[in-house]
């Protein structure tokens, strides 16, 4: 456990995509990552892929603050090219440049980038929002069950440490509360998280030579 800038605490400042609402007016989004998380047809999203929303959207209000028209799918290839792993350094150097010719502060960019904790805290804590998922669907029930555990867990981490806050000499400055399962895969050592392995169904070794 320990602190996380995408996190929010019962106490201390707005959760980071509040506040980036609320700094680059994007009012509308709430509603809408709200409608596709709860959605129950084939047009819900993951977390993840709101995530990957919300980014975008980000980097589409900076670059109509700069005056720049882009073309449609412009920004999505844009973000892939800053966030995605299998980018080239050639490739992710020459767009972070084309971006700073724009006026664009790519290191402020990427550093408000949000996780899909980020987005999951913000529909849970802020707009009140679940998802409970169909019965028949055992990925989204263990997907259920552990965020609702990880939820209990620094509910009550966070009451106790206010206790001990408020009786001890201990002290720590608008304190955030992290629970984090992980998966470890016992052949290659390779660690997920709960979403991780179920947005990739397996390990990479399964089927490999090692």
């Amino acid at each position: 456990m320990g602190r996380d800038e995408n996190s929010s605490s019962t106490r201390g400042r707005p959760s980071k995509v509040v506040s980036l609402i609320d700094q680059y007016d994007l009012d509308d989004i709430g509603a809408e990552i709200e409608a596709a998380w709860t959605s129950d047809d084939e047009h819900r999203r993951s977390l993840r892929d709101l995530a990957d929303d919300f980014n975008q959207e980000l980097l589409r209000q900076k670059l109509r603050d700069a005056g720049i028209q882009t073309l449609d799918g412009e920004v999505e290839n844009f973000y892939r090219l800053l966030t995605d792993d299998e980018t080239s350094t050639a490739d992710r150097t020459r767009i972070r440049r084309r971006l700073e010719r724009d006026d664009i502060d790519v290191g402020t960019l990427e550093s408000e980038f949000v996780s899909y904790q980020a987005i999951r805290t913000y529909l849970q804590n802020h707009r009140g929002a679940s998802y409970d998922p169909a019965e028949t669907d055992p990925i989204d029930q263990l997907q259920t069950a552990v965020d609702r555990l990880q939820r209990k867990l620094v509910t009550v981490t966070d009451d106790r440490l206010e206790r001990v806050d408020d009786n001890t000499a201990l002290t720590i400055e608008n304190p955030s509360v992290i629970a984090d399962v992980r998966i470890a895969c016992a052949n290659c050592g390779r660690q997920f998280s709960v979403d991780e392995l179920t947005a990739e169904t397996q390990c990479d070794c399964v089927g490999s030579d090692s």
